[in-house]
């Protein structure tokens, strides 16, 4: 049997639009409140979102995708023919919406019993957010289209999570204050000090890896960080939020030290941006060790 399989994931991968449109890859959206204003991620531009949240007085609250969600989203795919459904999702330490997946496969085949032997859904938990998650989502997708088997789109996928991290400084603290990532305490003497933290995030943890005096020093720390810890001549990514230049300044530095340029840049959306803010830069790539 010939087998016709869809890529999945959730909006925290923040893939570009036209990647998306390109691969034709299925995106289940967060749902997001700031103040009165509910909509979904992707919903609005991401700089509006930005200006949302930078002017609300009240935090932005995103929910999980719920098991009802991924139902009908199983259901629309089995119905329209689909043998394989491969979802990668956020990193399950951060979000409910992994578990939220498994109970709704569970339940499909419960439904739908034979539907086992027609339709496999392999669920991916990506450990990660933003294009940690994003990355081996493109990846798979292209793999598919030069007609790699599912076992292989798997495999990649599998490989890129266990060793992939994304290390990234704000250039406030008031968000990472607001997530819990620090403390207000040490938000506040950051803040009086100039102190920016620089964070990695892998198998969704998060840890401090160093404090840098003023914005100038972000972007020089996180190219030395990222020198040392990828493992030589893997691809790499850059993700940033609200400004572009910093962005641009980042794409320099890291080709120049590295010797070769990103191979995407990610820009966070709705539920990354809620807990870093929108001045964000970083790099994403696999990890020695």
């Amino acid at each position: 049997m010939d087998k016709k399989i869809k890529i999945l994931t959730d909006s925290a991968s923040d893939i570009p639009k036209d990647i998306e449109k390109k691969y034709n890859i299925g995106i289940l959206c967060f749902h997001v409140t700031v103040g009165e204003k509910s909509f979904k991620d992707r919903d609005i531009p991401n700089d509006e979102f930005y200006d949302l949240i930078v002017n609300s007085k009240v935090p932005p609250v995103h929910s999980q995708i719920t098991a009802y969600e991924f139902g009908e989203v199983f259901g629309k795919y089995y119905n329209e023919g689909y043998t394989d459904l491969v979802y990668i999702s956020i990193a399950s330490k951060g979000s409910n919406t992994y578990s939220s997946s498994l109970m709704a496969r569970n339940a499909f085949y419960e439904e739908n019993p034979k539907a086992q032997e027609r339709f496999r859904i392999h669920i991916i938990d990506s450990g990660n957010y933003t294009g940690v998650e994003g990355y081996p989502v493109v990846q798979a997708a292209a793999k598919l289209s030069k007609g790699a088997s599912v076992e292989e789109i798997t495999a990649y996928v599998e490989d890129w999570c266990s060793c992939a991290q994304v290390t990234f400084g704000c250039y406030t603290l008031e968000f990472v204050k607001r997530s819990g990532r620090i403390s207000t305490a040490a938000a506040f003497v950051g803040e009086m000090l100039g102190l920016r933290p620089v964070i990695k995030i892998k198998d969704g943890i998060s840890s401090t890896l160093a404090k840098v005096r003023g914005d100038r020093s972000i972007i020089p720390k996180i190219v030395e960080l990222t020198a040392e810890n990828m493992i030589p001549q893997t691809p790499y990514c850059v993700v940033y939020g609200s400004n572009r230049a910093v962005r641009d300044e980042m794409e320099r530095e890291i080709t120049r030290k590295l010797g070769y340029p990103p191979e995407m840049s990610f820009q966070v959306g709705a539920a990354v941006a809620s807990n870093c803010g929108p001045v964000v830069i970083g790099t994403i790539f696999k990890e020695k060790h």
